[in-house]
């Protein structure tokens, strides 16, 4: 009796350091400790009471256990389950029931692998029943299971927490533990419910917080957020994760770092200038079509080169108005133009500025875009008698007639001086004044004024005397009215005498003034 009682107190400590049903249960979570409770049924050599709806709760049968496993592989277990309560059954060949306690030992076979959420397993091993000693029917109280086995499931709470279904069938190596003799051994189903707990050290090489049995990406860096499998979280599905992933919410290459790039020139689309159009990278996604070193969006002229002054533009005649806008693309270098690219007309006679001599005046390209007001063929820049026709050789003024030139030449040969004097003698202001009108009439004309002395005297004396007198002559005609620098007086004295000195009458010829025009 005393060895029954020891026994049978190893077998409940064994049970309730051993169970049978784990889930989930991976490299790092090895072990699984669980907590059941059901009922059992017999069949033996007094009935059988498999399967059967119409036994009530007073007639169950109770078992409760606990269960500690251990993993292999992903799909193989291997479990112990202690498990102690009543087996018996009320039938009309009379009634059996005993308490027992059992242990069983097993390999589970997980169909669908260890990380599935609803996880069914077959599971087959053996084991022992170990009887109440107050039993009269036999007087052993241990029964040897082999085979146990069954079906179970569990359903995945969290990693840790499983609850877990399982039916099992014993059976025995005895006939008549029931105290009758059957056709064959005596059996039993065990109907169980639980939670079970998985536990071990769990191992996260990449320390992203997901155990290795679970990490799909093993190598994850630290610091990056994984999804419930270990991977760098990828948004987009592009299959670049979003720690490297430049566009996490956009589809796209790892060419441009996970960014999309629609017209597939390398440069993701946030850095493309050009998003739709193929370009390269030294303009930033844009072509540069005339390759003149400015992208064809910067560019004026995209298909022409051109400078970047001018925006991309040419400009063949170098204005500073490029080809496109310039109206007068063949200007001369140098040429002020207007925003049109034509040189300045300032008197819109045809004739541009810089080759125009009167850039403010009108005029005919036959004299440098210059005015005639008086139609002489000569401009009136350089026409002393604008308004008056005359002739090229006076300037454009008139010519003295020769009628004119006759009456000075007279007119110089009347005029006289007191003796001795350069003072002039009244009869000599008359022609004067004659030929003040003269002047007037012909006002581009000069006139140069000479005196003469005879050769009395002397020399300096006569030299001082002769610029004396045409210095009076000049005097007088500046008063009325003739400009001083139309008038040139020089003195001669004695030279030049168109008579004999040696004759009162020579000395006489001699002593004169001689007028004469010029321009």
């Amino acid at each position: 009796m005393k060895k029954n009682l020891a026994l049978k107190s190893v077998l409940l400590l064994i049970c309730l350091a051993f169970t049978t049903v784990i889930n989930a249960q991976t490299e790092e979570n090895r072990w699984n400790i669980g907590l059941h409770a059901g009922f059992s049924q017999l069949n033996g050599g007094i009935g059988n009471d498999f399967y059967k709806g119409n036994i009530s709760l007073n007639d169950l049968n109770y078992l409760g256990g606990i269960s500690l496993s251990r993993y292999l592989t992903s799909h193989i277990d291997v479990s112990l389950t202690g498990t102690k309560g009543r087996v018996g059954y009320n039938g009309p060949n009379g009634t059996f029931n005993s308490g027992i306690t059992s242990l069983l030992a097993d390999f589970r076979f997980n169909l669908l692998g260890a990380k599935s959420f609803v996880s069914p397993y077959i599971f087959i091993g053996g084991g022992a029943i170990l009887f109440d000693k107050n039993l009269a029917i036999s007087s052993k109280t241990v029964d040897i299971i082999a085979p146990d086995g069954g079906v179970g499931i569990n359903l995945s709470f969290s990693p840790y927490v499983i609850l877990n279904i399982q039916e099992a069938y014993l059976y025995s190596n005895n006939n008549k533990r029931d105290g009758i003799l059957a056709s064959s051994n005596d059996a039993y189903l065990f109907h169980t419910i639980g939670l079970t707990f998985n536990s071990g050290k769990k191992r996260d090489s990449d320390n992203d917080g997901v155990s290795d049995s679970r990490d799909n990406c093993s190598n994850t860096p630290v610091g990056v957020v994984v999804d419930k499998l270990g991977c760098p979280i990828d948004k987009d599905k592009d299959g670049i994760p979003d720690y490297l992933d430049a566009c996490p919410y956009d589809s796209g290459s790892a060419a441009t770092k996970g960014c999309p790039d629609k017209d597939g020139d390398g440069i993701a689309d946030k850095d493309d200038r050009c998003p739709n159009v193929f370009g390269t990278a030294a303009f930033k996604g844009c072509p540069d079509t005339d390759r003149d070193g400015i992208a064809d969006i910067d560019d004026r002229c995209p298909f022409v080169a051109g400078t970047k002054e001018l925006n991309g533009c040419p400009d063949k005649d170098g204005d500073g108005v490029v080809d496109i806008d310039d109206l007068c693309p063949n200007t001369k270098k140098g040429y002020k133009v207007d925003a049109g690219g034509c040189p300045f007309d300032n008197d819109k006679d045809g004739i541009v500025n810089e080759e125009d001599r009167c850039p403010n005046q009108a005029g005919p390209a036959s004299l440098k875009g210059c005015p005639d007001s008086d139609g002489d063929g000569v401009p009136d820049i350089e026409d002393r008698c604008p308004t008056i026709k005359g002739t090229l050789a006076n300037q454009g003024c008139p010519e003295i007639t020769r009628e004119s030139i006759k009456r000075i030449t007279q007119i110089g040969s009347k005029v006289f001086f007191e003796n001795n004097s350069d003072k002039l003698k009244v009869a000599s202001l008359v022609q004067l004044d004659e030929l003040s009108s003269i002047l007037i009439k012909y006002e581009t004309a000069n006139l140069i004024i000479e005196g003469y002395t005879d050769s009395n005297g002397d020399d300096k004396r006569n030299m001082e005397l002769s610029q004396k007198r045409t210095e009076s002559v000049k005097k007088y005609l500046i008063g009325k009215g003739i400009m001083e620098s139309r008038l040139t007086a020089t003195g001669f004295g004695k030279e030049k005498p168109i008579a004999d000195n040696k004759t009162s009458i020579g000395r006489a010829k001699n002593r004169r003034v001689e007028l004469r025009t010029s321009y």
